[in-house]
Formats: C-alpha cells, sequence, structure tokens
C-alpha cells in the first residue's frame, strides 16, 4: 500500500524524503516542459513512484473554470473528442509520463461529462486509438455505478474513487483520492483497503502523514514478531 499526496504540499526534497509516491497536479492543469520533468525524476529515489493526472485539454472542456487558472487558451477540446488538440494532449501527457516512469495515468472527468452515448462513444475512440503503456484509471463523476463498471470493464480501466463517497467498480488496483477532510478513525479505516491512496485536500499532509506513520508501525511489529518467531 502506497500513501501519497495529489501534488507536492511541502517541498520536493522534503516530500521525496518522506514519502514513496505522488501524483503529479501540473500535468492536469498547464503541464512542464520536459527538462524540469527529467530534473524531478533525477531528483526522486529511484524506487520513488510518481503518478500523473492526465492533461486537462483530454478530459475538461474550454469553458471548465480550470482552464482559466491556468491560463490556458483552447477553443476546443476536452471530453475525449476525437480531435487534434486532445490527441496532441495525450501526447503530452504520455511524454511527461514516460520521463517520470510513471505506471498509473489518471483520466478525472468533470460533472458536466454527463453519462450519454456521446461520450461513451468519444471515451471508446479514444482509449482504442492511444498507446497502453501505463494503467490508465478514471475518476468519473455523476454516473451510475453499473454504467462506470461496463465501460472500466470494457476499455481497461480502474475506477478511482474517493473510498468515502463510492465503491471501486472495476479493476484489480485499488486507487483512493481523498477529497474531504476525515477523522483519525476514518483514516486509520483505510490502512490496507488499497494499491495507492492520495490525499487530495488541505490537510493531505497531515493526513497522509498520520496513515503512513500508523502503517509503519504495523509494518514494523509484524517484522519484530516474525524475527522473534524464527529465533
Amino acid at each position: 500500500m502506497k500513501i501519497g499526496c495529489c501534488g507536492f504540499p511541502i517541498s520536493m526534497e522534503k516530500y521525496f524524503k518522506s514519502f514513496e509516491v505522488v501524483e503529479v497536479q501540473k500535468t492536469f492543469y498547464k503541464p512542464p516542459g520536459i527538462e524540469t520533468v527529467k530534473k524531478w525524476r533525477e531528483m526522486a529515489p529511484e524506487d520513488f513512484e510518481f503518478t500523473v493526472k492526465a492533461w486537462q485539454v483530454i478530459t475538461h472542456p474550454p469553458s471548465s473554470p480550470t482552464y482559466k487558472k491556468a491560463k490556458l487558451e483552447v477553443s476546443e477540446a476536452g471530453f475525449f473528442r476525437p480531435i487534434k488538440p486532445v490527441f496532441e494532449a495525450w501526447e503530452v501527457t504520455r511524454e511527461i509520463s514516460k520521463v517520470l516512469k510513471a505506471k498509473f495515468i489518471l483520466f478525472q472527468t468533470p460533472k458536466s461529462f454527463k453519462e450519454s452515448e456521446d461520450n461513451i462513444r468519444n471515451m471508446k475512440e479514444f482509449f482504442g486509438s492511444i498507446e497502453r503503456e501505463f494503467i490508465f484509471g478514471w475518476e468519473a463523476r455523476g454516473w451510475r455505478e453499473e454504467a462506470v463498471r461496463k465501460v472500466c470493464e470494457e476499455l481497461s480501466l480502474i475506477h478511482v474513487v474517493d473510498p468515502f463517497e463510492s465503491s471501486p467498480t472495476y479493476g484489480e488496483i485499488r486507487y483512493f483520492r481523498i477529497h474531504k477532510n476525515h477523522t483519525d478513525e476514518e483514516i486509520r479505516s483505510l490502512l490496507y483497503k488499497a494499491d495507492y491512496i492520495m490525499f487530495n485536500n488541505p490537510y493531505m499532509l497531515r493526513d497522509a502523514e498520520k496513515l503512513k506513520k500508523w502503517r509503519d508501525e504495523i509494518e514494523r511489529k509484524n517484522s519484530e514478531g516474525s524475527r522473534q518467531l524464527r529465533s
């Protein structure tokens, strides 16, 4: 079970010493240059894992407020539409992911991405056209669970969820994103419930540190118990 944050809440140097994984957020808003990404990979320990959030040009329409935040000016994009800007955005996401040696790419869709035949058709064309060099995860909003399960099963996507809001419907890998503040008891209940537990809220550093501390304490006790049995 890997524990981390969505973005760097502290300096990279400190973060790399404290955690084993981070979900890169800058790739969603306005991807950094390749040279910058190379430096990140070089700074991180060899066994440190980057997961990548796909560029919003793939998933979100230009009317999304996240475009304004990123100062992006794009006329046509989003919703996995089979158009040039979307596939160009994928190539950018793909290249960055390869440089970071990422295994997992998250595609998060907005609430405006409704459960419709057009959107499902676009997803099928998009994922049927791109390279499958990575594990792909999809965090849907506002869709029926059965519809999400069918799409994920057909397109081999991991259903990404906030476990306090819904349960994953498909995929051997469990990738959780925690969007709100929770009690210690609730956070502790996540132990060993997923492969990735990524905190994505104003308290993410505090909560990730707590969960990692509890996990490490359990693993240390288990290790000590195993040594005593062998002796």
